[in-house]
């Protein structure tokens, strides 16, 4: 599997249309959606899912030259919701100069919301649409719970792959086996809990991030009496007691995490981990914080030659997901960039 900072052919999102992910707020979840797919488009290729054709003229008209240049392309597959990173394939190289979608078993997070069939047939198509073979491991994993380094190394937390409602009876050894053969990987660092709000039960890209090979970010929170300061302070620790495919040990820079970001009582899963990393940005979820400002000054560097952007995602993350959630890479094939 590519570590996402890889050149890519494109990027696949969905755009929002779903009154109970974002009740009350859909409008200005499209709105910084389309905030969102209009960096995306001056990086790299965009593929835009919509719901239907008359769907997709609407969008075409919102979208106006971002469609007419070919930008952006429309596609119409009809989908329960749009996490993208979670119902979307898993590109991976063959070893043959060509790639392999793995389409997971998608069961929405372990039954929570029902129906999700038509999430769970996503990625099929999208592999069709790319042109790309595709694989079904029969395996219920998110996308979101996935994050490599492209050196043969994977970060997971122990609450989403060994959860029962995804995998009943399933073996962390089995885990482990199974995902080095489909993803390539020779070391697997095993991650806790969540944080607060997170209905995945704690994926991965809210938590830490690879930033280079051997080189990881890890979310943290200073206040101890926040419910986020001890499961992201036992992240750390577990990253830097680690070791990566190479033997070596990691450098762990930290990310401040935002305010809480509240819906009425309920802590919303507010995480500037959610980066997405393009062709020549990177794509920061932001919240109207102080906090905005010295994450994406914390990344800037850490990207050299990327042009490092916030997005705002106050409303998007209402549904629960931000930036990361909403975007699925299709890496570049390999020989297009001399790649063996």
């Amino acid at each position: 599997m590519p570590a996402e900072w890889e050149p890519h052919a494109a990027t696949w999102v969905a755009w929002p249309h779903a009154e109970t992910t974002w009740p009350g707020c859909l409008a200005d979840a499209e709105r910084e959606f389309e905030t969102l797919v209009r960096a995306l488009a001056a990086s790299e290729q965009v593929e835009l899912v919509a719901q239907s054709e008359a769907h997709a003229a609407a969008l075409a008209v919102r979208l106006g030259a971002l469609v007419d240049s070919g930008a952006v392309r429309l596609h119409v597959i009809p989908t329960d919701d749009v996490w993208m990173r979670d119902i979307g394939p898993t590109f991976v190289r063959d070893g043959e100069a060509g790639l392999v979608a793995l389409d997971w078993t998608f069961n929405a997070w372990g039954g929570k919301y029902a129906p999700w069939q038509r999430d769970d047939a996503v990625a099929a198509r999208v592999a069709t649409l790319s042109g790309v073979a595709c694989e079904r491991p029969g395996f219920v994993v998110e996308g979101g719970a996935l994050e490599v380094d492209g050196d043969g190394t994977l970060l997971v937390t122990e609450r989403t792959l060994l959860d029962p409602k995804r995998n009943p009876g399933i073996s962390r050894g089995h885990v482990e086996k199974l995902l080095g053969e489909l993803l390539g990987v020779r070391a697997v660092i095993w991650l806790g809990e969540g944080i607060e709000g997170d209905d995945t039960d704690g994926h991965i890209d809210d938590l830490a991030r690879f930033v280079a090979p051997g080189r990881v970010v890890s979310a943290r929170e200073p206040d101890r009496s926040d419910p986020n300061h001890e499961p992201l302070e036992d992240c750390a620790r577990r990253l830097r007691a680690a070791r990566d495919a190479r033997g070596r040990s990691l450098e762990v820079i930290d990310l401040p995490m935002p305010p809480a970001v509240r819906a009425g009582p309920d802590r919303l899963p507010a995480s500037y981990a959610n980066f997405y990393v393009a062709n020549r940005a990177v794509l920061v979820p932001t919240f109207g914080a102080p906090s905005d400002g010295v994450v994406l000054e914390t990344l800037r560097p850490l990207f050299p030659g990327r042009t490092v952007v916030g997005i705002p995602s106050r409303a998007l993350v209402r549904g629960l997901g931000a930036v990361h959630c909403l975007t699925q890479q299709q890496p570049a094939a390999p020989l297009q960039f001399g790649v063996a």
